[in-house]
């Protein structure tokens, strides 16, 4: 995840017994794409490739869920101080959704656009495409069910209700299920790209390596043993947790004291900072003309984030007994939604050019533009929302739910 990572047959493989070792991936020229599906010498350091790949995914999304982890512990769930009572809570949520609309838009975005100014327009396989819409998709609508199922009986005077507590406690078990069921689902996905289907994403990541322009110059470059990788893995790794950390740190005196909107800070503000050297990954991979490489980062940080990481949020505060739940704002679920369809459309035909790109990072500036001005809850209303019964979400649903952004 930091600087240029184009020796993709780096991957960590059985040697011998239960001996591990790097092994460096050497190419060998197929006489045939067909072929390439039965060499066994192929499959073989395709299967590391693609197992390479999902790693450096995965490792590039242990910020993100460190960065989640201590805004949940850092959260205040004594009802009794009722200013700063679930105050980070909502820049969670915001952030979950952040850290996708960032990769979907802006990343995919300058990969579009990188790679479209060298070359009239690039393709990328519908494997990496396809299946990567299908699962966003398949997320998005998890990931907004709480919310729909909140906002329709909060406002609803045909079902009643004991009192606000109680539709609070059914959105958290709601929240709770689905983000154990949207686990589930990751589960399969990284079966299937690992296991089963593994032949399809070996084949396109091979001819993708080759398609590196400067592949060459990178070849020839000193590798690292296994011991030095593993050890800068670990001093990269907690130095950016680290710099999360710090971040949480300062959110309280970033909205406070510089006037900065919570939805801001979580949709624009942290994503940016916990993605930003996963994002230089992939632009560059898309400037070498490697697009099935950027979009498989692309599109496999998003995944992950709305399938494991949110999710997981959800879990580890269920354990913590806190109220994180997946309670979006309508705003955001209404951007969210917006961006995996316009997303798909753009994957949808299997080729990209500059103007794509820049139509997504154009969008992504409008969302920054609306977070910015978007208002903060009122902090009696945010903190008298599960505590008060007169107030916070019984006084939006009294009003027929005209203020339900104060309610989460």
């Amino acid at each position: 995840m930091f600087g240029k990572r184009k020796e993709r047959g780096a991957a960590i493989t059985h040697a011998s017994g239960q001996d591990l070792e790097l092994a460096n991936y050497e190419p060998k020229e197929s006489q045939h794409h067909q072929h390439k599906h039965h060499h066994p010498q192929f499959n073989h350091n395709g299967h590391k490739v693609t197992k390479g790949v999902l790693l450096e995914t995965f490792l590039g999304g242990i910020v993100e869920i460190v960065l989640f982890m201590v805004l949940l512990r850092k959260n205040v769930d004594d009802p009794a101080d009722i200013e700063h009572y679930n105050h980070l809570i909502p820049v969670i949520r915001a952030a979950i959704l952040g850290s996708i609309l960032a990769n979907l838009l802006l990343c995919m975005g300058f990969c579009f656009f990188a790679g479209g100014i060298r070359r009239e327009e690039q393709e990328f396989d519908g494997a990496i495409s396809e299946v990567g819409s299908g699962l966003l998709m398949t997320a998005g609508f998890g990931l907004m069910i709480p919310a729909a199922f909140f906002t329709s009986l909060s406002g609803s005077t045909s079902v009643e209700l004991s009192g606000p507590e109680e539709l609070t406690d059914k959105v958290l078990k709601v929240s709770r299920v689905t983000a154990v069921t949207l686990f589930v689902a990751f589960l399969l996905y990284t079966w299937f790209q690992m296991r089963t289907h593994h032949s399809i994403y070996d084949a396109v990541l091979k001819t993708d390596d080759q398609r590196d322009e400067d592949r060459h110059k990178d070849l020839k470059k000193a590798k690292l043993t296994l011991t030095e990788c593993v050890l800068a893995l670990v001093i990269a790794i907690t130095l950016v947790c680290l710099h999360a950390v710090f971040l949480v740190e300062e959110i309280e005196y970033i909205v406070e004291e510089r006037g900065v909107s919570d939805a801001f800070m979580g949709l624009i503000l942290v994503p940016l900072v916990e993605k930003a050297a996963e994002h230089l990954t992939a632009i560059d991979e898309a400037w070498d003309n490697q697009m099935n490489f950027a979009l498989a980062h692309v599109l496999g940080a998003t995944i992950q984030t709305a399938l494991f990481n949110g999710p997981l949020v959800v879990i580890v505060g269920w354990g913590l007994h806190k109220a994180m739940d997946l309670n979006f704002e309508i705003f955001n679920a209404v951007i969210l939604i917006l961006a995996i369809i316009v997303a798909g459309n753009f994957l949808r035909d299997g080729k990209s050019n500059y103007l794509e790109g820049a139509l997504c990072i154009l969008i992504y500036i409008i969302i920054a533009v609306t977070s910015f001005y978007y208002p903060n809850p009122a902090p009696h209303s945010a903190g008298t929302s599960e505590a008060s019964p007169g107030t916070g979400e019984a006084g939006a649903a009294a009003e027929g739910g005209q203020k339900l952004f104060l309610l989460r």
